[in-house]
């Protein structure tokens, strides 16, 4: 039997009774996805699974930002299946339920090639950088600048520099993440200039999204988190398509203690979002969500 027998092969909505195969496969890839973590994905999402005689052999998700941008993520082929087509199979089934809009998504060096074959076009470079967060002083604020904890009054504001710093609107996203996590607010002279989310994923803690007006209150909002979690695993994905804004952030983590570990590509179907001039976004909120 292979996978291009379609008698085969179901393609159904993927369901919360799914997470735990889902998991499974995340585990094969040797990704460090939780349970919960997944089950916050599909939450925010939809999912398909690909079954072969009766086992789910692969998945994909999707999130919608508006009413014009959207992005495909945790897409695994189990080993088994895998070099048959049907990560393909399953890609352009969710596409085509996204119609209308644009669609992005980071790619492993292995699903580029499949990507560029659908249409996606490269966009830059997102690289991991994890480790051990060490201890360390705080990033030294500039006069009228400094970081404390997101208040009740702050979503509204949060939710509109996000949307500027992404070209998207990520309020969904953003909503999910700061009822799992913790957030803290970057001000200068009470003003809202940026913030950043920290989140229990994987085997340890995610610190993003980071918006910021440049790399210095970005830095200052990741030492502030990276000083909490002294001797804990810590996570962060850096894009670095927008060169002199993000230029630094990558080699001062690996000075801080968080080498870069990967490197992912960001890629999209349709035309790409285009970001405000205000703020900058340093870290994403996961790679599947961009």
């Amino acid at each position: 039997m292979t996978v291009q027998d379609a008698t085969q092969i179901v393609l159904r909505d993927m369901t919360p009774a799914d997470i735990h195969a889902v998991a499974d496969l995340c585990f094969e890839q040797q990704w460090p996805h939780r349970e919960e973590d997944l089950k916050m994905l599909l939450s925010i999402g939809t999912g398909l699974v690909a079954e072969i005689d009766g086992k789910v052999a692969g998945s994909i998700m999707s999130w919608r930002f508006g009413a014009s941008f959207a992005s495909l993520g945790v897409i695994i082929v189990a080993v088994a299946h895998q070099g048959h087509g049907l990560g393909r199979q399953m890609a352009s089934a969710m596409i085509k339920r996204l119609d209308g809009y644009a669609v992005m998504l980071n790619a492993t060096d292995e699903g580029r090639v499949l990507y560029g074959r659908l249409g996606f076009v490269e966009l830059g470079t997102v690289c991991q950088h994890n480790g051990l967060a060490p201890v360390q002083p705080l990033v030294q604020l500039r006069p009228g600048e400094r970081v404390r904890p997101m208040g009740a009054a702050d979503a509204e504001v949060l939710d509109r520099l996000y949307t500027s710093a992404t070209g998207m609107d990520r309020k969904l996203v953003l909503d999910a993440l700061i009822a799992e996590g913790s957030t803290v607010v970057l001000c200068h002279e009470h003003k809202q200039t940026g913030f950043a989310v920290i989140r229990r994923f994987g085997k340890g803690w995610a610190i993003g999204p980071v918006v910021a007006p440049d790399v210095t209150g970005a830095k200052a909002l990741i030492a502030h988190w990276l000083g909490t979690q002294t001797g804990s695993f810590c996570r962060i994905d850096v894009p670095v398509m927008n060169g002199p804004q993000k230029a630094g952030l990558g080699a001062w983590l690996e000075e801080v203690g968080l080498p870069e570990a990967d490197c992912v590509t960001p890629m999209a179907l349709g035309p790409a979002p285009v970001p405000g001039d205000d703020v900058v976004l340093f870290g994403l909120a996961a790679q599947a969500l961009g």
